[in-house]
Parts: structure tokens; sequence; C-alpha cells
């Protein structure tokens, strides 16, 4: 660090602040930001996938080189049924991501400190844990999920191992498989998420909704050879591994007040804020849309946080309200009938949903309707006269 005093001092580098400095390099490449991470690389060990057309227009360009790969869709299959969307995907590595802000220090004020742990943080000042001080106009709380407050609250669990595999002959795999949850259903709803990376390298991943955090490394380990293994991918050597559990909320605990910038405490941004899906645990198209407010924030930012964070309760309260009714109205064995019904939907409908723009009329529908097999009415009931 070459000063102490900063326009905006942003301690987190992962998805979001990573996101956010970025954002801010573009569009205001004079200001003094700091990125603050307490790892020795940005990014950690992740691969973020989302749908191209959630990416906003002011942020395409700033976006575009961090990512790593493109698809023109993907697909799903369930016992019942199988499908090809045509939605472009893309894929932004912890690599390629971390690639680009460094590539951002060249033609901005950006800076970026890793191997720092942070002990406090408020509205103006980062306290690092050697006791030095960074002064900053704004100071952005974009610490990771590891920090998300759980206790007391009701939860499910998405968990997950991946490998990336690299091959002794090619896949034959154009597509991502999204979901593919013709396997045995344990643990909860369980599926496999295959993403071709190039024509002899793979990442398989082997993913529940368990009502157990709980991670059994080993076994989801032995799950994706024998995956592989299924489907003629022959393995040469793992070239990486990744593993998560993610908290999924089954009711919001979101703080509208956390997220405005013009109060006393930083501003609180990522996982831990509450900026994220609850259902999927997708956090790609919040942060770019939470970056390009604090990059584009004028006289009228208060008012723009206002309505952002007035929508994002909105989406919030009916997909915590769709993981009351996959973790409590489904036995565990049973849940794989909701996400088979759910992509019977309507694309344009799939999409807001993953985006988390939904119409009133796309909750309407995920709702209404023939419900899915398994549906116990008792916790039906049960459930919603608790909540």
């Amino acid at each position: 660090m070459t000063g102490s005093n900063y326009d905006f001092a942003i301690v987190g580098g992962g998805l979001h602040g990573c996101v956010i400095a970025l954002a801010l390099a573009a569009a205001r490449p004079t200001a003094r930001v700091v990125l603050i991470e307490r790892d020795a690389e940005l990014a950690g060990n992740h691969t973020w996938c989302l749908h191209a057309d959630d990416v906003p227009a002011e942020l395409a360009d700033v976006i575009a080189p961090a990512i790593a790969h493109r698809w023109d869709g993907y697909r799903v299959a369930f016992v019942d049924h199988e499908r090809a969307l045509a939605s472009p995907y893309v894929a932004v590595t912890s690599a390629s991501l971390a690639r680009t802000v460094r590539d951002a220090c060249a033609r901005s004020s950006l800076e970026v400190c890793t191997g720092l742990a942070v002990r406090r943080l408020n509205a103006r000042r980062v306290v690092l844990a050697d006791g030095r001080a960074i002064d900053a106009t704004t100071v952005i709380d974009a610490r990771g999920p590891d920090r998300y407050a759980i206790a007391g609250a009701p939860h499910g669990y998405q968990k997950f191992v991946g490998l990336e595999l690299a091959l002794a002959r090619p896949h034959g795999l154009t597509t991502p498989m999204l979901m593919d949850a013709r396997v045995p259903q344990s643990d909860g709803f369980r599926f496999f998420y295959v993403l071709p990376l190039a024509p002899d390298r793979v990442l398989v991943e082997d993913t529940y909704y368990s009502d157990d955090a709980t991670l059994d490394r080993d076994a989801l380990t032995a799950n994706v050879h024998a995956y592989a293994d299924a489907h003629g991918f022959a393995i040469d050597r793992v070239i990486r591994r990744e593993a998560g559990v993610l908290p999924l909320p089954l009711a919001s605990t979101f703080d509208a007040a956390r997220a405005m910038p013009v109060a006393d405490h930083p501003l609180a941004v990522g996982y831990h804020a509450g900026w994220f899906h609850p259902t999927t645990g997708y956090s790609f198209p919040l942060a770019l849309r939470v970056a390009a407010l604090i990059a584009n924030a004028g006289a009228d930012a208060s008012a723009a946080w206002a309505t952002a964070t007035r929508a994002h309760t909105t989406q919030l309260a009916f997909a915590t309200r769709l993981n009351r009714m996959l973790f409590r109205w489904f036995a565990p064995a049973d849940r794989h009938h909701v996400l088979s019904r759910f992509y019977r939907l309507p694309e344009p409908v799939i999409r807001r949903f993953y985006a988390l723009r939904t119409t009133r009329l796309d909750r309407a529908r995920v709702f209404v309707g023939r419900p899915p097999k398994g549906l116990s009415w008792r916790s039906a009931l049960t459930n919603r006269k608790a909540a």
C-alpha cells in the first residue's frame, strides 16, 4: 500500500470484492481503491457460472476478460424427462477472475493487497491484524459466506465436491449438464453437475440439497470417479478439487439497512450480507448488480439503493418460501420431483428465476397447478402455520 487514505477500501477478495473492484476500476479509474484479501491469492478456488444475459450491459466489457468458458446452452436430466435449454451459459474461474483484477491495476488506481488479515472495520476505517489502519471514504465489507450467521435460523444446505478432470481421450460433450438427477436420491435432492471445459477436460460435481451440513469429501470424491467411469470419461489425472457447503435459508434474514451506503457502518455486500440466491446459491448476477450500483452511484445513490434493496427483499421472500417447500414439504428422497416440475416451465421463467428477477406471474406459476409428486400435505399445512 502506498498510503493509508483511499476513496474505497474493499475487504474480501472473493467474488463480490473482485467484481466491485473491477467495476470501480472501469468507471472511476482515478479513484483510489484498495482490495484487501486475507489469503495469499484472490478469488479462492471456485468455478462460477451464470446465464450470459444476466450480465448488466454497463459491465459487459468489464467482466468479459474474466469469462473463461462459453456455451450456447445447457441441459438438465431427470428420471421422467430431459431437456435442452437455449440460454447462453458462461463460466468464470478463480484464476480468470484474479487475473482480470490484476490486469485492471495497470489501467487504474486500483491496488491489491493479499495476505492481510483484518481485525475490525467500520464505515471509514479498516484496522489490520498487525495494527495498521487504512482510512477510506467508503469501506465495503465483502467477506465471504463463512461469516454468514445461521445460529437460530432454519436452513437447508447445498453441498458438493467437484473434480476438474484431465481425460485420456475426448469426452464428446458440447454443452454443460446443469442437473443430472438420474442418480440414486440420497441425503436430499442429489444431482451431478458437468461442465465441459475443453475436449479432454471436464468438471464433475456431486451435489446435494440436504438437511445436514456434514460433507463427506472422500465419499463424494469416490462418487465423482464412479460417475465419470459410468459415462466413459477416461480419467488421466485430477487437475483440481473444489468443495463447499452453502447454507440455504428457509426465511430471509436480509437487513436492507446494512445495504445502504449512507449508514454509519461498512457497506455490507456478498453472501454474508444476504446478496445471494437463497435457493441456488448463485451469487454472480447479484454481485454484478451491486457492483454496478456502487461504481455508478451519483446524486441519486440513496434512491437507487433503496429501489434495489426493496426488489431484493421481494425476491428473497419468494425464494425462501420455495426453500421451505423444498425442505419442509417433501421428504429428502422426493425433492427431485420439485425440480423436475420446475424444469417443465417456460425457459424465460427459468432464466428469470436464476437471475432472481422473477415476476408476479413467474412466482404464481411455480406454486400454482398440480403439485409435484411426494408432497406431504400435513407437512405443508404444519409449516405454513408455523411460518
